[in-house]
């Protein structure tokens, strides 16, 4: 499990992540959910240890460090590959690094996005870009794979198939946290959902117990934000007065 306690960032003297306590469990697939500057990527490079930050971040107790971080991959739509290298390339330089790299997940991920193993990724769409980005962050054979706004640049029927083959993939012990603004693709996806306000956790549920209780995904989000449903009307009343 990864857990965080009283995780604090600040950019200069800007609060970025305020107080935050989570934890995520193995086998969960977690929504991350926020308005733009509300902490996503940030809490997801914290747990990283990409950046610095007050407060403690854990797996399975122990702090996140070279010893245990090949557990976590990371998908990010900023790119983390090696331009000028090929996924051929790619697919070695992981199996030396990576004893629990999956060839046969990788293998069957290039062919279903029908990306070529030659090419330099430089010469790659945006969209094919962030499909290898995703595939690697499978492939890597971590425990934890977090994925922030992965989906960028995909149309949405090449994002419709990736939810349902992530979803037939995935290993009892594996743990997606998803940081995306396409909440209502991913609600039917997703098993959790939280939910960021100015760096801090304003909800934290569970899908199952919204439907219990008769609610969707896109109204408790609404609901929790106090979103305001006139304020576009309003907005443009005062701008053609």
């Amino acid at each position: 499990m990864i857990e965080l306690k009283r995780v604090k960032k600040y950019y200069d003297d800007t609060l970025a992540l305020r107080d935050i306590n989570l934890q995520l469990p193995r086998g969960e697939i977690v929504g991350l959910f926020g308005e733009n500057g509300a902490g996503k990527t940030t809490l997801m490079k914290c747990i990283l240890n990409f950046i610095e930050f007050q407060g403690s971040i854990t797996l399975d107790g122990e702090p996140i460090t070279t010893k245990n971080i090949a557990q976590l991959s990371f998908a990010t739509s900023e790119h983390s590959f090696f331009p000028n290298l090929s996924p051929a390339a790619h697919r070695d330089f992981y199996r030396m690094h990576f004893p629990k790299f999956s060839q046969k997940r990788y293998q069957g991920l290039m062919e279903f996005f029908e990306l070529p193993m030659g090419t330099a990724l430089k010469k790659f769409s945006t969209g094919q870009k962030n499909q290898f980005e995703v595939i690697m962050a499978l492939s890597q054979g971590a425990d934890y794979i977090l994925m922030d706004e992965p989906f960028a640049g995909n149309d949405i029927f090449n994002r419709e198939d990736f939810y349902k083959v992530l979803l037939g993939i995935l290993e009892p012990h594996e743990t997606i946290l998803l940081s995306t603004h396409l909440i209502e693709e991913v609600a039917g996806f997703i098993g959790r959902a939280v939910l960021l306000r100015k760096g801090a956790i304003v909800g934290d549920v569970s899908l199952m117990q919204l439907e219990e209780e008769g609610k969707d995904l896109v109204s408790y989000i609404k609901d929790t934000y106090h979103y305001k449903a006139d304020r576009v009307s309003k907005a443009l009343q005062d701008l053609t007065e």
